[in-house]
């Protein structure tokens, strides 16, 4: 349901559209739908979006968006991260409220998951 004045969509640049969707398939067990060879949307995750063909990356140290995923099994995410062949650009470390990770995806952006729960 699209709510007035609220983040209803996000789009990241990806290079390598199959690797990416891979990726999110086996970390995160996400579903996608693909609107021609340069474009692949997901929905059902917290908010819907896409992934367009393009050589740029969004990370969080270059001035981009740092999207931030919620799980309750931080090490096990972190793993299946690195085991899908994600890199882990800052391991789990503790802020007010909880602790998380940050990681790149194939095709290079930045991505966060925190949790509440453990550590």
């Amino acid at each position: 349901m699209n709510v007035n004045d609220k983040v209803s969509y996000v789009e990241f640049a990806a290079s390598d559209i199959e690797a990416t969707k891979k990726f999110f398939t086996t970390v995160f067990g996400w579903e996608f739908e693909d609107y021609g060879p340069d474009y692949v949307a997901f929905s059902n995750q917290g908010v819907d979006g896409g992934f367009y063909r393009s050589d740029l990356v969004s990370s969080y140290g270059g001035n981009g968006s740092l999207v931030i995923l919620y799980t309750d099994a931080l090490e096990a995410v972190q793993e299946k991260v690195e085991n899908a062949g994600g890199v882990i650009t800052a391991r789990i470390f503790s802020f007010p409220g909880g602790r998380r990770f940050q990681f790149t995806e194939p095709s290079g952006n930045e991505l966060a998951v925190w949790s509440d729960i453990g550590g």
